[in-house]
C-alpha cells in the first residue's frame, strides 16, 4: 500500500467523526430555533397598560351566611385587617437556595415539601383573620411546585371569602438551568370576605427584550373594587414588581403604580396597595439590615416622586424577606442578609392602626407575612 492511500485512510475516520459532530451540533439548533419559535408564539405578553377584566370566584357553597355576616362591613366602621404575603409558590421554605439570587437550587422543593409550605402559610393566614388577602407568587400548574393547585388550596381555605386571580408568569417551558425550571403558570391572589363589584388585571412595563422577554414575568397589578355605602369605592391593589432588572424596570413600573394610585384618589376612592415592591421605601429606615457586597440589591422607591398624601407603610423592625443565596436552615442568622421589601402605600383618607411584619423564621416562605389594620 502507496504512502499517499494510508494517509487517505487516516482521513476518513476523522471525517466521519466530523460529518456527526456536524449533524449534531445542526440537529441542537434545529431544536433550539423551534423551541424559541414555539415559546415566542405561544408568549404571554399583554401590551403595557392593557386592562383585562378577572372574574370574582363566589365563595364556597354552603358559606353565604358567613359571607353576609361581613357585608355589614362595607360601611367599615371597625378596623379592616390586610395581609399582603409573597409565599414563594410554596416552594422557598427555609431548606431553600434559589439560582437567581446567587444560590444553586432551581427545583427547591419536592411535592411533600410544598403541601407541607402550603399548610403552614394557611395555617398561619387563618390565624391572623383577615378581612382581605393580597398573596404573591402563587402557582396554578408550575413545574417548580409539583403542579399543585396552589389556588385551589386557598380558596377551599377561605370558602367565605370570594377570590380573583390575575397571571404574572406563565410559559409553556423555560429550557434553564440544568434542570430546567420547565413550565410556569403563577401570579397574584386576592382573598376578600367583602363583596368584590369588579377585579381587574393592568399590565406593567417589561424591561426585557426578546428573546429574554419569553421566559420572564409579566408585571402587573391587580385591582379589587367594594362598594362602599356613601358612593365611593375601596379600592385593594395586589403586586409584585420587578425584581431582576437593572433599575430601569422597577422605576418604570413604579411610575405606572404612581399614576393608577392617582387616578383612584382623584376619584375620591380610598386606596390600600400592597404587596412586594423588591424595594425599599426611602421613608424606612435603612440601616436596620443593611446591603451585603455580592447579594442581591433592592431597590428603592423615593415617596418624594409619587404626588398626593399617600402613607407608606413598612414594620422597620422585622425583616419582610430574606435572601435566597443559601438554605437559612443551619446557617448564621445573626449574619444572614434580610431585607424590607413589603409593605402597604396607603391614601390619606385611611388611618393605619398599625402596620407590622409576623416573624415566622422563613420557614414557609422566604418572605414574612405583612399585617395592617386600618379605617377607613
Amino acid at each position: 500500500m502507496s504512502g499517499s492511500e494510508k494517509k487517505g485512510g487516516k482521513k476518513k475516520p476523522v471525517l466521519r467523526v466530523l460529518k456527526g459532530l456536524a449533524v449534531l451540533i445542526g440537529a441542537v439548533i434545529v431544536c433550539a430555533a423551534g423551541l424559541i419559535g414555539y415559546l415566542s408564539a405561544t408568549e404571554y405578553y399583554p401590551e403595557v397598560g392593557e386592562h383585562e377584566a378577572l372574574e370574582v370566584a363566589a365563595p364556597a357553597a354552603g358559606s353565604v351566611e358567613e359571607t353576609s355576616s361581613v357585608a355589614a362591613k362595607e360601611d367599615i366602621k371597625e378596623p379592616l385587617r390586610i395581609v399582603s404575603w409573597n409565599i414563594g409558590y410554596g416552594a422557598l421554605g427555609d431548606n431553600a437556595d434559589f439560582f437567581m439570587d446567587g444560590g444553586k437550587g432551581v427545583k427547591t422543593a419536592d411535592r411533600a415539601r410544598v403541601q407541607e409550605n402550603m399548610n403552614g402559610i394557611i395555617g398561619e393566614l387563618q390565624a391572623l383573620e383577615p378581612d382581605a388577602i393580597l398573596l404573591q407568587e402563587l402557582d396554578r400548574d408550575s413545574m417548580r411546585s409539583s403542579h399543585i393547585d396552589e389556588t385551589a388550596l386557598l380558596q377551599e381555605a377561605f370558602p367565605q371569602m370570594v377570590s380573583s386571580f390575575a397571571n404574572n408568569f406563565r410559559v409553556a417551558f423555560i429550557p434553564y438551568p440544568i434542570p430546567p425550571i420547565g413550565k410556569v403558570d403563577s401570579g397574584l391572589l386576592t382573598l376578600s370576605a367583602l363583596p368584590v363589584t369588579q377585579a381587574e388585571r393592568i399590565q406593567l412595563p417589561c424591561p426585557f427584550s426578546w428573546p429574554i422577554r419569553i421566559a420572564n414575568l409579566k408585571r402587573c397589578v391587580m385591582i379589587d373594587r367594594i362598594g362602599l355605602e356613601d358612593g365611593r369605592e375601596l379600592v385593594l391593589i395586589n403586586l409584585h414588581l420587578e425584581a431582576y432588572d437593572s433599575g430601569e424596570g422597577k422605576e418604570k413600573q413604579t411610575q405606572m403604580l404612581a399614576q393608577i394610585l392617582n387616578e383612584e384618589a382623584q376619584k375620591g376612592n380610598p386606596v390600600i396597595a400592597g404587596g412586594d415592591f423588591n424595594q425599599i421605601f426611602s421613608s424606612a429606615d435603612h440601616g436596620q439590615f443593611p446591603a451585603q457586597e455580592g447579594k442581591w440589591q433592592a431597590g428603592q422607591i423615593d415617596v418624594a416622586t409619587i404626588e398626593g398624601e399617600w402613607q407608606f407603610a413598612m414594620d422597620e423592625d422585622t425583616p419582610s424577606c430574606r435572601s435566597l443565596d443559601q438554605p437559612l436552615k443551619g446557617a448564621d442568622e445573626k449574619t444572614f442578609q434580610y431585607y424590607l421589601i413589603d409593605g402597604f402605600i396607603v391614601s390619606g383618607d385611611i388611618e393605619i392602626v398599625s402596620c407590622e411584619t409576623h416573624s415566622l423564621g422563613f420557614v414557609c416562605s422566604d418572605h414574612n407575612p405583612v399585617v395592617l389594620d386600618v379605617i377607613i
